[in-house]
C-alpha cells in the first residue's frame, strides 16, 4: 500500500512539474511608446501593423524600430471610446496590398462604426474606399464594437455595439446596432446571410442581441466563431456565434445597470443563446484569440481574453463547446491589456493600453 501511495505521489509530482514547465514563458518588449494602441496585425514580411485610438497607423519593423505614421488615413472621431479600432489584411494581401480598417466616423451628434478598404504602399494608404458604415448613426462616443474577422469563405465580419443609449436596437433585426455584421469585400451583403432577402431583418445582420462586442476570433478546425462582449455592471460574456442567433441583450443579461437597478430580471429566455462563459463582476474583456500554435503545447486550443480591469489575460480551457477552467496570466506586466494575438509562427503578442503602450511578445522559457 505504501509503495502504491509513493508511486501515485511521484506520478502526481511529474504531472505537476510537466504542467509548470509547459506554461513557463518570458515576456519580451518588441516596441513601446504608442498612444493607446488598439490592435496589432502581422504582415507577411515579419513586420507589425498597429492601429492607435488617436487615429494613427504605424508599422513596427522586426528589429523593433517604429516607422512614421502612415499617411492618407481617414479622419476619425476621437472621443470617449472613439478612434481607430481594428485593422486586418486582405487574405490576398501579398498580391493586392489591400487592408481593411474599422474606426469611429462622424461627430458627437452623429457617429457610427465605419470600415474602409485601401492599399498600403510606401507608408501611405492609396485608393481609400468606404466599404461600410453602420446604420443608423447615433449620438455619443461609446459602444462601437469595431472588431474585424475574415472567415474561410473570404467574407468579413464586423462587430457593432448598441450605442449605449440605444440598447433596445440590439433586439431589432432591422437595425445594425448591437450586431455582428457580415459583408463581402466589395461591401455587398452575402446571399446566404440569415436575413439576406430583407424581409425579416437587415441583409447584413449575421447575429444580434449584443451590447459592446470587442473580441472576435475563429477556430478553423471546428468553424466556431467566438466573440466576447462587455456587460454593464457584470455580465461580460463569451459566446459561440451562430448565424441568425439571438444573444439576448438587453432582454436577458447577468449584469446590472451602473445604478444597481435591473437591466432585465431574466438571465435566460426561450430562443436566446446562453454564453459559454460569463464574468460577474466584470473583467472588461478586450481582445481575444483562439490559440492554435505549437510554441506552447499546453495552451493549444485555449481562448485568451484580455482583462482590462484586472490588468491580465484570462486563458480559458475548452472541452468541445464548454469552458472547463480559467487561468490568469501576464499580470506581472502591471498594465491593461488591449489586444491579444497569435502570430503566424505561433507566438502570442500583447498590446498594453496606455499613453506609453507596448507591443509585447510571449516566448517559451
Amino acid at each position: 500500500m505504501k509503495h502504491c501511495l509513493r508511486t501515485l505521489l511521484f506520478c502526481l509530482s511529474l504531472v505537476s512539474a510537466h504542467a509548470a514547465l509547459a506554461t513557463q514563458y518570458t515576456l519580451e518588449t518588441v516596441a513601446e511608446g504608442f498612444a493607446y494602441p488598439w490592435c496589432v496585425e502581422f504582415m507577411p514580411d515579419g513586420r507589425y501593423l498597429l492601429s492607435m485610438r488617436d487615429g494613427e497607423l504605424r508599422i513596427v519593423n522586426e528589429n523593433g524600430s517604429v516607422g512614421e505614421p502612415i499617411t492618407n488615413v481617414p479622419d476619425t472621431y476621437v472621443a470617449g471610446q472613439g478612434g481607430f479600432f481594428d485593422v486586418v489584411l486582405d487574405p490576398g494581401y501579398e498580391q493586392n496590398d489591400t487592408l481593411y480598417l474599422a474606426f469611429a466616423y462622424g461627430d458627437v451628434k452623429r457617429n457610427a462604426t465605419r470600415v474602409v478598404k485601401a492599399q498600403l504602399k510606401d507608408n501611405a494608404l492609396e485608393n481609400v474606399e468606404t466599404l461600410f458604415t453602420v446604420s443608423p448613426m447615433k449620438r455619443g462616443p461609446v459602444h462601437y464594437g469595431g472588431k474585424l474577422l475574415f472567415l474561410a469563405d473570404g467574407s468579413l465580419l464586423l462587430t457593432s455595439g448598441d450605442g449605449f443609449d440605444f440598447r433596445e436596437a440590439a433586439q431589432d433585426t432591422f437595425s445594425q446596432l448591437g450586431k455582428i455584421l457580415r459583408m463581402n469585400t466589395d461591401g455587398s451583403a452575402p446571399a446566404d446571410n440569415p436575413f439576406a432577402n430583407g424581409e425579416q431583418g437587415d441583409p447584413f445582420v449575421w447575429s444580434y442581441g449584443h451590447r459592446s462586442p470587442q473580441g472576435l476570433t475563429w477556430n478553423p478546425d471546428t468553424d466556431n466563431v467566438y466573440m466576447h462582449e462587455h456587460g454593464p455592471m457584470g455580465g461580460d460574456e463569451v459566446n459561440i456565434v451562430k448565424p441568425g442567433a439571438n444573444y439576448g441583450w438587453p432582454a436577458i443579461t447577468y449584469g446590472l445597470n451602473y445604478s444597481g437597478a435591473y437591466v432585465s430580471p431574466f438571465t435566460e429566455a426561450p430562443g436566446m443563446q446562453q454564453p459559454i462563459k460569463q464574468w460577474t463582476p466584470s473583467i472588461a474583456p478586450s481582445g481575444m484569440v483562439y490559440y492554435r500554435g505549437d510554441k506552447f503545447p499546453a495552451w493549444k486550443g485555449s481562448l485568451f481574453v484580455g482583462a482590462l480591469v484586472d490588468q491580465e489575460v484570462r486563458r480559458l480551457t475548452l472541452s468541445g463547446d464548454t469552458v472547463t477552467s480559467e487561468e490568469a496570466l501576464f499580470g506581472e506586466l502591471g498594465a491593461r491589456i488591449r489586444d491579444v494575438r497569435e502570430s503566424p509562427n505561433g507566438y502570442l503578442y500583447l498590446l498594453t493600453d496606455s499613453d506609453e503602450g507596448k507591443l509585447v511578445r510571449v516566448l517559451p522559457k
